[in-house]
């Protein structure tokens, strides 16, 4: 039996959900600017899944790659998500929010 696929299929879904809390918090605590994380993360894994001889673990850090590039665009997302009231906002951040909701960015 072949169990490279399964295996790939389920770190798959453990990355994602490790990448949609990541995508709350780090807007929460560092805001959109941590899209450049992001990106850095997912070069970094890209570039591992190239190098990596096992084709289980290049198509897991690929996997990875690629949820943390979505993740960028989640970013300004939540942000959005946070203007509307759907997230809580951080606190020590209030007055960006305000100045964004002053602009109307929070109406998209």
């Amino acid at each position: 039996m072949n169990f490279n696929g399964i295996i790939a299929g389920a770190a798959t879904f453990l990355i994602i959900g490790i990448c949609h809390p990541l995508v709350i918090k780090a807007e929460y605590y560092i805001g959109k600017k941590s899209w450049w994380g992001f990106l850095i993360i997912g070069i970094a894994l890209a570039f591992l899944s190239l190098t990596l001889e096992n084709n289980t673990l290049s198509t897991i850090a690929g996997a990875g790659a690629f949820s943390f590039f979505w993740g960028i665009g989640e970013i300004f997302s939540q942000e959005k998500r946070v203007l509307r009231g759907w997230f809580p906002e951080n606190p020590a951040r209030h007055d960006y929010y305000e100045r964004l909701r002053k602009r109307g960015n929070g109406t998209l």
